[in-house]
C-alpha cells in the first residue's frame, strides 16, 4: 500500500465500523419504542406522587427513540450513575434508583442494550422528580400532576442536560430553593459521620430522680464524651471524673435547648432518654425533614413566616438573604395533640388587626361556651363577650334570657369577645384567610410560653413576640414605625392594617431542623406524624422498586 493510499484505507475502515455500528443499533430504537409504549400503558400507581407513565415516550419520541446513554455516550451514562449513587446526600436511597445495579450494567454495556438505556433514563427522571416534589403526596399539594412538575418538567430538564452535558446542574436545579434545605444536607452528612462513632449509653434515671451540679455521677466521663461528640462542648473539667460539674451542666443546658427540653442543666429522665437516643435515629429524623422540605412550594425572595409545629417555634426570615442578620425567632403555642392539632398548610398573611375582636369558632361555641353560659347567665359579662346575630341585624346582645338562649342554641347568634386586656387574641391578630380559620395572634396568657411542651391551643398559633413580628410584616410600610406599632397595641379601638404585599406563612412539621451554624435542633414527635410518613414511604418504595418499574 502506497503512502498516498493510507488515508483512503483509514476512511474505508471508518465507514465499515460505522456501518457495523448502524447494524448493531438498527433494532435498538424499535426496542426502546416498545418499552416506552409499555410504560405508558402500565396501571397507574396510587402510591407515587406523580404520574410518570408517559415520560419515556415524551423523552425518546423527539429523538426517534434513539438511545441516549449507549456507545459514544457511555461517559454520560457513567456520570448519571454517579449522581444516582449520591442520592443519599439528599436523604434518599440510591437503591430506590438501582444505582449500583445500573453501574454494573453500564460497565459491561453493549451497543444495543435498549433495556439499560431506558432503565437509566427512567431512574434519572424519577430521581429528579423526587428531588423536586418529594416521594409521597404532601400536605401542600393534593392534585396530580403537581404544579411544580409543570414549571420544572423532568423530561425537558433531562433532555436538555443530556444534550448540553450538564447532568449535575440539572439535578442541582431540581433541589428545593429554600436555604434550610442546604443547611439540612450539611447537618445530615455530619450526623451520618457521628453515627459511626462508638457511644456509651448513660444509665437511665428513674422518674423523680435527678442529678444536679456537685452530685456524684460515675457516668460523667461517658457524658462528657457524648457532649463533645454532638458539639455541646463542655470545655475544661471543673470537677473530678466521678462528679457532675458545672462545666458538664452548662453543656447539658445547650443539649437540652437543642432537644426541646427544659434547659436547666439538671440530668433527669427525659434528658438522659434524649441522650441515649441512637444517633442513627437522629439521622433518620433529618432524612424525613429533607423529604418534608421537598413538599414545600417554591417561594420568591422576600419575607416568609415559618412555624415548625413540634418545635413550638416561629422564624421570620427574608428568603434569599443568606448573609443577612439572623432570622427573628420566637416561641409559639400550637394546637393540642389530642383534639385540636394545628393543620399543615401554606397561607398568605394579608392584614393585621390591632385590638381585634375574637370571633369564637362554632366548634368552641357549641362544645364549650354555650354550656357555660347556660350555667352562668353572667358569663358573657364576666368575659367581655357578646352575642351578634348571624343575620347581622340588631345590636350586640350582652344579657341572656331564655329566649336568647334558645336562639343561641339554634345557631341564630354567634359569640365574640370584645377587644381588651382579657381578649383571647391579645393585642394583635395576624390574618391569613384559610378554610380552617387558623391565624397567628398574641395572647394575654404569657406564662404559658415558659412551658417546654406548648401544644395548648384550639389550633391557632399564639406568638411570644407579637410586636417584633408586627414590625417584621409591616416592614413594607415604613410609616408603621416601632413606636406607632406599640401605640396601636395599647387598649383602644380595633384597627385593620392591610399589608403592602401578602407574606407567605408556612405551617410545617419537622422533628429535626438545622440552622446556619450547623447545629441540629430535635423535637418530640408530638403529633405522631413521623411513623405515618415512614409508612407512606415504605408503600411508595414498594410501588416504585426498580423491578416493579421495569414491568
Amino acid at each position: 500500500m502506497t503512502p498516498s493510499s493510507k488515508p483512503f484505507a483509514s476512511l474505508a475502515l471508518a465507514v465499515l465500523f460505522s456501518l457495523a455500528s448502524i447494524t448493531v443499533h438498527a433494532g435498538t430504537p424499535d426496542d426502546i419504542r416498545v418499552l416506552a409504549a409499555t410504560a405508558k400503558q402500565a396501571q397507574k400507581s396510587g402510591q407515587l406522587t406523580y404520574d410518570q407513565r408517559d415520560w419515556l415516550e415524551r423523552f425518546y419520541a423527539p429523538r426517534a427513540y434513539a438511545p441516549v446513554w449507549l456507545g459514544a455516550n457511555l461517559s454520560k451514562a457513567a456520570a448519571a450513575v454517579v449522581l444516582l449513587q449520591e442520592a443519599a446526600v439528599h436523604g434518599l436511597s440510591p437503591a430506590d434508583y438501582d444505582a449500583d445495579g445500573l453501574a454494573a450494567k453500564v460497565r459491561s454495556a453493549s451497543l444495543d442494550d435498549a433495556a439499560l438505556d431506558v432503565a437509566l433514563t427512567r431512574a434519572m427522571l424519577q430521581y429528579m422528580a423526587d428531588l423536586r416534589v418529594g416521594r409521597v403526596r404532601s400536605e401542600y399539594h393534593s392534585a396530580t400532576p403537581d404544579p411544580r412538575l409543570t414549571a420544572f418538567d423532568p423530561v425537558e430538564q433531562l433532555r436538555g442536560a443530556v444534550e448540553q452535558n450538564t447532568l449535575a446542574a440539572a439535578v442541582a436545579k431540581a433541589e428545593p430553593r429554600i436555604a434550610l434545605y442546604k443547611y439540612m444536607k450539611h447537618t445530615l452528612a455530619h450526623y451520618r459521620q457521628l453515627a459511626k462513632a462508638p457511644v456509651t449509653s448513660l444509665p437511665p434515671i428513674a422518674k423523680g430522680d435527678k442529678i444536679e451540679v456537685g452530685a456524684s455521677y460515675p457516668a460523667a466521663p461517658a457524658l462528657r464524651a457524648l457532649l463533645l461528640l454532638v458539639g455541646d462542648e463542655p470545655g475544661a473539667a471543673s470537677a473530678p471524673d466521678d462528679k457532675y460539674g458545672a462545666d458538664l451542666a452548662a453543656a447539658v443546658k445547650r443539649f437540652q435547648a437543642r432537644h426541646g427540653l427544659l434547659d436547666d442543666g439538671i440530668l433527669g429522665p427525659d434528658t438522659v432518654a434524649a441522650m441515649n437516643t441512637p444517633l442513627s435515629q437522629r439521622v433518620r429524623q433529618l432524612e424525613l425533614t429533607l423529604e418534608r422540605l421537598r413538599w414545600l412550594p417554591d417561594f420568591s425572595n422576600g419575607p416568609i413566616v415559618a412555624v415548625n409545629l413540634p418545635a413550638f417555634r416561629l422564624w421570620a426570615i427574608n428568603n434569599g438573604d443568606t448573609n443577612g442578620p439572623p432570622p427573628l425567632e420566637m416561641r409559639v403555642i400550637v394546637g393540642t395533640a389530642v383534639k385540636t392539632q394545628t393543620p399543615l398548610f401554606v397561607g398568605s398573611m394579608r392584614y393585621l388587626e390591632f385590638n381585634p375582636y375574637w370571633n369564637v369558632p362554632p366548634s368552641i361555641q357549641k362544645a364549650e361556651l354555650i354550656p357555660k353560659i347556660a350555667k352562668d347567665g353572667s358569663y358573657l359579662a364576666k368575659n367581655e363577650m357578646e352575642l351578634v346575630a348571624v343575620s347581622g341585624a340588631g345590636e350586640p346582645v350582652r344579657n341572656v334570657d331564655a329566649a336568647v338562649m334558645a336562639d343561641l342554641r339554634a345557631g341564630k347568634y354567634r359569640i365574640r369577645q370584645r377587644p381588651g386586656a382579657g381578649n383571647a387574641l391579645g393585642a394583635v391578630k395576624f390574618a391569613m384567610p384559610n378554610p380552617d380559620n387558623i391565624y397567628l395572634h398574641s395572647t394575654s396568657a404569657r406564662e404559658l410560653f415558659k412551658r417546654t411542651r406548648r401544644d395548648l391551643s384550639h389550633g391557632c398559633i399564639r406568638v411570644e413576640k407579637p410586636q417584633e413580628l408586627a414590625q417584621f410584616v409591616l416592614a413594607g410600610k415604613p410609616e408603621w414605625t416601632k413606636e406607632l406599632i406599640g401605640k396601636a397595641m395599647e387598649p383602644g379601638p380595633q384597627k385593620t392594617v392591610n399589608l403592602k404585599t401578602p407574606i407567605p406563612v408556612v405551617l410545617f412539621y419537622a422533628t429535626a431542623v438545622s440552622g446556619r451554624d450547623g447545629h441540629a435542633i430535635f423535637s418530640q414527635d408530638v403529633y405522631k406524624r413521623d411513623p405515618v410518613l415512614e409508612k407512606l414511604l415504605s408503600a411508595r418504595n414498594a410501588a416504585a422498586a426498580p423491578d416493579q418499574l421495569s414491568k
